[in-house]
């Protein structure tokens, strides 16, 4: 007897069984095939032969004959363990189910997204890859043409094309949009990838935070996370078969989502992060009256008037020693942007109630109101919390950057923490494992800062982009004396420490999007000419509006549990940005080159 589990396109598995005192030669045949081979095979219906058969005859067949399609090469051994190199990509997805499975929820999200949008009354609008170079955002990918001296350039968003598209009268636009930019590689980038691009005529931030809230709650609500994820080989998955099959919810069922609102100067206070995981404990907090702590400010920063901040985080039956040793490690590992930053070293005490003070004595006898600012009134320390110190110089009116020493140490420890067991966060699935955060109110400019695309020679930088609105009047007027004091109506989207959209209401007339290149951002006349075509659409009649882009393959990554965007795309480049199955960026020749007016540069 010989058994062999037969996989069809719609996903059933049959079991097939072959005894050679039935058919001889039809079990030769069935025992020569190999594994993970396309076969052909001719059933008929098992004939019902007694009443224990009719419970199962729908799924039992009689095999008339049975053939290869293909073949497989006796180098690939597969199994639940092997390791394939990117190279061969197709055998990953074959063989990993953690991958294939991604891509199957992958597909399923975009699916119900795209239904409950279409049901709001979005027209799904392609536009153009090839564009043009301008001044707007990251660096681009350049693709020359046959009229010399003339390129595309690849698409870094549909900005300029959704904007154009809502002063033509489209009231609400999607889509899927494919978009390109010459980044730094990092594991939540992909010189190409995959956002849901969406724009409302006649709506501020109110509204489109409230319908990208109903689509994504749509989808969580479908999702059943309680019920639809499973481990798999690496990671905790949604199975798009176990999404179908949940059983209805129960009242009392916690949701495993959480959606919150904060500005961008209570999220920078509180979390020292424009992106912050709320599954995160322990708030930042500042210590207000630095006179009672004026000897321990100097031992850790050479400012004259800082700003101390200090978080503390409680650690599961860590005994001080073993505490003492962990933030040793940690900090001989701390990058030494961190270690050694200008603002001074981080410092980190180790509560300890067998020491002087609970282990607290560098912060003197009024260490304890420090524990209460930490802690919140709430209860007291145990042995082995942590108590973390940063400081940095007091701003001077807005904060402009995305993040903060103490923020950047504070995501660090906690991830070093969760590793080593000592701290304990939500599988996914779970409830509270979802964090999404509406961060708002960001500034609009910050000071330019090396190795970005030059905006202007203002010094400045548009913190989203330079079609941004100011929040109110009272920015707009801010812009020709203080224009780093201003506001702007963007927003983003963040889930659990990861940014995974972002948007703003949109200038809407000309004149002010004139105003804020050539005299805030002080773009050359001759590059602002490169928006020409925008402004036109918005002098005729373009309504008040607003967008969001989702990052689609970020926001899959988040749910499928993995760090790298490259496990949610079939197909994706590395960290050099090539693309090792098809071996691409190609090298080209002088034949290639030539009709583009190009040549290679030579030595």
């Amino acid at each position: 007897m010989s058994f062999a589990d037969l996989y069809t396109p719609s996903g059933q598995v049959f079991q097939i069984l072959s005894r050679s005192d039935t058919d001889s030669d039809l079990h030769e045949k069935f025992r020569s095939l190999k594994y993970h081979v396309p076969i052909y095979v001719e059933v008929q219906q098992a004939q019902e032969e007694g009443p224990e058969s009719s419970q199962s005859r729908d799924s039992v067949f009689v095999v008339k004959d049975i053939r290869p399609l293909n073949s497989m090469p006796d180098d690939v051994i597969a199994s639940r363990d092997a390791v394939f190199p990117p190279s061969k990509r197709h055998l990953q997805i074959r063989f990993h189910s953690d991958l294939k499975a991604r891509l199957e929820f992958r597909s399923w999200l975009k699916g119900v997204l795209s239904e409950r949008l279409q049901e709001k009354g979005f027209t799904d609008i392609e536009t153009p890859t090839l564009f043009k170079t301008t001044s707007e955002g990251a660096r681009e990918f350049l693709v020359p043409t046959r009229q010399q001296g003339t390129a595309y350039a690849l698409s870094q968003s549909p900005q300029q094309y959704k904007q154009a598209l809502i002063a033509s009268g489209v009231m609400r636009y999607m889509q899927w949009a494919r978009c390109y930019r010459d980044e730094d590689a990092r594991t939540d980038r992909q010189p190409e990838f995959t956002q849901l691009d969406m724009e409302w005529a006649f709506a501020g931030a109110a509204k489109v935070q409230e319908d990208v809230n109903d689509i994504v709650l749509r989808a969580l609500s479908a999702l059943r996370p309680a019920h639809s994820y499973k481990d798999t080989r690496n990671g905790r998955v949604p199975i798009v078969s176990a999404i179908a099959n949940a059983p209805p919810p129960s009242e009392d069922e916690p949701p495993a989502h959480q959606f919150t609102s904060i500005k961008f100067a209570e999220s920078i206070a509180r979390y020292g992060s424009d992106k912050p995981d709320l599954r995160i404990p322990g708030r930042i907090h500042a210590i207000s009256d630095l006179e009672e702590f004026r000897n321990f400010a100097s031992m850790i920063t050479h400012h004259s008037n800082p700003l101390i901040e200090v978080f503390c985080f409680r650690l599961d039956d860590c005994p001080p020693e073993r505490a003492r040793r962990f933030v040793a490690n940690f900090m001989k590992d701390l990058p030494h942007t961190l270690a050694n930053n200008p603002d001074g070293t981080p410092q980190v005490l180790v509560s300890d109630w067998s020491k002087p003070l609970g282990g607290f004595s560098s912060l003197g006898h009024n260490y304890d109101k420090v524990i209460d600012l930490v802690t919140e009134g709430g209860e007291e320390l145990n042995d082995g919390d942590l108590v973390v110190f940063q400081a940095r110089e007091k701003p001077v009116g807005q904060y402009c950057s995305g993040s903060t020493k103490i923020g950047e140490i504070r995501s660090r420890l906690w991830k070093a923490l969760v590793e080593q067991d000592l701290m304990k966060t939500p599988r996914l699935g779970e409830p509270g494992s979802l964090q999404f955060v509406w961060v708002t109110e960001f500034p609009m400019f910050k000071p330019s800062e090396e190795g970005e695309p030059d905006q202007g020679t203002a010094g400045l930088s548009a913190c989203h982009h330079p079609f941004t609105a100011p929040l109110t009047q009272a920015d707009f007027e801010l812009l020709d004396t203080e224009p780093l004091q201003a506001k702007s109506a963007a927003y983003d989207l963040v889930l659990n420490g990861v940014e995974i959209g972002g948007g703003s209401q949109r200038i809407h007339l000309a004149d002010v999007q004139t105003y804020i290149m050539e005299h805030v951002l002080k773009i050359t006349p001759n590059k602002t000419k490169e928006f020409s075509h925008l402004f036109d659409a918005l002098r005729t009649g373009c309504p008040p509006h607003a967008g969001f882009a989702l990052g689609f393959d970020r926001l899959v990554a988040l749910m499928t549990d993995t760090s790298t965007v490259r496990d949610v795309i079939a197909f994706p480049k590395t960290m050099k940005g090539e693309d090792p199955f098809v071996g691409s960026p190609s090298k080209v020749d002088d034949a290639q080159l030539r009709p583009y007016g190009l040549a290679k540069l030579r030595s």
